[in-house]
């Protein structure tokens, strides 16, 4: 943790609304003229497209079905916690974009299913951002968590993950639904090991819970909407946290634990704006006084 530097970790499994959160907080930043440095998880994958392929064919010809993105064999772990690190101390450090589709090649000019090149984070930065799978990660050889001084998790539960997951895959990357189920399969030992994990070590979850039937998601034709939707927003220690004034200002809303407060799911970017802009002023405020 640094209080010159201050690090943002939003964390969370692929398809569980990560990118959701992210434009909250660029709204936040936006509003409140906050610069700041910015990686995308994706960015610590240790293999491109191609050379994932291969890797996974490598796994499999010893026997090791289960070789995902989520695990460490698949990212730069080390190298993650040490850019953490360095910008909390620093203020400075280095990241590159992994490129998913067309759109995003034309804007930066590299092939789909590859990385640009490492570039320094803009000098001058309030804090970095974090938003991807592994912004909460404790293993035996790294501790990513203890470099963030804001940790958020992003969990919806399972079955609505996993039909976000394939809706997400087969709209905007073309997978047909037995390639996201393959996938889901496949990274099913390292979301236990590595995802989860995680979210004992955020300070505030927020799990998207559906009022409709998600039974059996690969067969659903829809994502549940906001409207068909709770929010259960956990708080790490509720210290400090204003429940009544939450509970008033969202309406029906309501505690269900002493650190947990249940909201209707089309209030989630109202509730976020409440709880995380005067926590971010804090830390901006922090910052200031120790500069």
């Amino acid at each position: 943790m640094s209080i010159k530097h201050p690090i943002i970790s939003v964390t969370g499994s692929s398809g569980a609304g990560t990118s959701t959160v992210r434009h909250t907080f660029e709204q936040i930043f936006r509003r409140e003229g906050i610069v700041h440095a910015e990686i995308e998880g994706d960015a610590f994958h240790r293999f491109d497209r191609a050379a994932m392929k291969e890797a996974q064919k490598q796994a499999e010809s010893t026997g090791n079905r289960h070789f995902s993105h989520f695990g460490p064999e698949a990212n730069l772990f080390a190298e993650l916690e040490s850019v953490f690190q360095t910008y909390g101390e620093t203020g400075g450090g280095q990241t590159r974009n992994y490129i998913h589709n067309d759109e995003e090649a034309a804007r930066f000019g590299v092939e789909p299913g590859c990385f640009t090149p490492w570039r320094d984070f803009p000098p001058g930065t309030d804090l970095l951002f974090y938003e991807g799978l592994h912004g909460a990660v404790v293993t035996d050889a790294v501790d990513i968590a203890r470099h963030a001084d804001l940790k958020i998790g992003v969990v919806p539960v399972l079955n609505l993950e996993w039909i976000q997951k394939i809706h997400r895959d087969k709209a905007s990357r073309g997978y047909s639904t037995e390639a996201v189920t393959d996938t889901i399969l496949r990274r099913m030992p390292d979301y236990v090991n590595y995802i989860c994990p995680q979210f004992t070590h955020t300070d505030i979850n927020f799990q998207r819970v559906p009022t409709v039937d998600t039974s059996n998601p690969f067969i659903a034709r829809w994502i549940p909407t906001p409207d068909e939707s709770l929010v259960v927003i956990r708080f790490k220690s509720p210290r400090g946290i204003d429940f009544s004034y939450l509970v008033s200002m969202i309406h029906d809303s309501f505690m269900s634990r002493a650190n947990s407060i249940v909201i209707p799911g089309n209030k989630l970017d109202l509730a976020m704006q409440l709880i995380l802009t005067p926590t971010i002023h804090r830390l901006i405020e922090m910052k200031k006084r120790a500069v």
